[in-house]
């Protein structure tokens, strides 16, 4: 079954939850270690990236630890076309819309389709809108932030997304974010969109994610708190949120 397939079939009993890795942050092996035990939980998907660190090694060897673990599918979430692995399963072919620099908003997509094309990585897209305070995603990727009173723009961005063909849009706060996406913004996007509703940064508490999901996200992403060592129990409350 293709990665879209079967996000599209688990999404018709109810909302998803991913949790996203960054090579960057530890081991390939702890990074598998963590995958297993994100598995164990009932996490859909294994995300793999982050906003700076990733090279095409830790990149590859994190992917491959990974799989040796898990059998959901694992999913590349990418920064840039300087590294793309072969070994994910599918990549989000994303474009963060509300970028100042037209590189992240088209140009390393144009680098990076011939790769991901040769490598016949299934391609996801993805409209990427970076919401304020943003952390470092919002730094590195050069985003006008939509703040947080503006869910009035961050529809017309999802909406734009959903017109130019994209499978999913994705709001996101950042990673370590203080707080999530609002909820507000999320229920006002959710009513005017027909394509998946992804929502990140700032979900580290089962509250949280589970305003965040009853707000109106499909799939709810969780990072920073696999980062914890002694993270399983937290993750566990977090993926039941998210599915009850």
């Amino acid at each position: 079954m293709r990665v879209k397939e079967y996000i599209m079939d688990s999404m018709a009993k109810g909302a998803l939850h991913m949790t996203l890795i960054d090579p960057a942050s530890q081991s390939p092996e702890k990074s598998g270690e963590i995958a297993r035990i994100a598995e164990d939980v009932g996490t859909d998907a294994i995300m793999v990236g982050g906003s700076t660190g990733v090279t095409q090694e830790n990149l590859d060897k994190t992917i491959l630890s990974i799989k040796e673990k898990v059998a959901i599918p694992v999913i590349y979430f990418p920064s840039g076309a300087h590294a793309i692995s072969p070994y994910a399963d599918a990549i989000y072919f994303m474009s963060i819309l509300n970028s100042r620099n037209i590189r992240n908003v088209i140009r390393e997509q144009v680098i990076g389709a011939p790769i991901v094309k040769k490598l016949g990585l299934e391609p996801i897209s993805m409209g990427y809108i970076i919401i304020e305070p943003g952390m470092k995603v919002g730094e590195v990727g050069d985003a006008e932030l939509i703040q947080r009173n503006d869910s009035k723009s961050a529809v017309a961005y999802g909406l734009a997304a959903e017109y130019l063909g994209m499978d999913l849009v994705y709001l996101e706060a950042g990673s370590g974010a203080p707080e999530p996406v609002p909820t507000e913004m999320i229920t006002a996007m959710r009513a005017q969109l027909s394509v998946p509703l992804v929502v990140g940064g700032g979900i580290r508490h089962h509250t949280t994610a589970s305003a965040v999901r009853k707000a109106g996200a499909n799939i709810v992403v969780t990072g920073t708190v696999v980062e914890n060592g002694d993270f399983r129990k937290s993750l566990e409350s977090i993926v039941k949120a998210v599915k009850s």
